[in-house]
């Protein structure tokens, strides 16, 4: 499912159950984005990701119009995954997958 804005309270507390139900914590958690190529936004994505030691990893669409981001990174809990997609939902342009 994609996020493409904020969601409501009921989306992030299944959400938060999903993700305290489908692996150990702390864990690497594997983030999506889909970002338009010609966007900053991807910088001031990846600067979320800063201290965290990531692991990035991007694939431009075949017409060069949007750009995959991928995110692998240890998360101490569901709720700082859920933090992160918050913060990526305020930035124009950016689908989190």
């Amino acid at each position: 499912m994609a996020i493409s804005q904020p969601q409501s309270d009921e989306f992030y507390s299944r959400f938060y159950d999903h993700l305290r139900e489908s692996q150990d914590w702390p864990g690497v958690y594997l983030f999506k984005f889909i970002v338009k190529s010609d966007s900053n936004d991807i910088d001031v994505l990846k600067s979320q990701f800063d201290e965290m030691q990531p692991h990035f990893s991007e694939k431009k669409s075949s017409k060069n119009t949007f750009t995959s981001l991928s995110v692998k990174v240890k998360m101490e809990s569901p709720d700082k995954v859920i933090q992160i997609y918050k913060e990526a939902s305020t930035l124009e342009g950016i689908i989190t997958l």
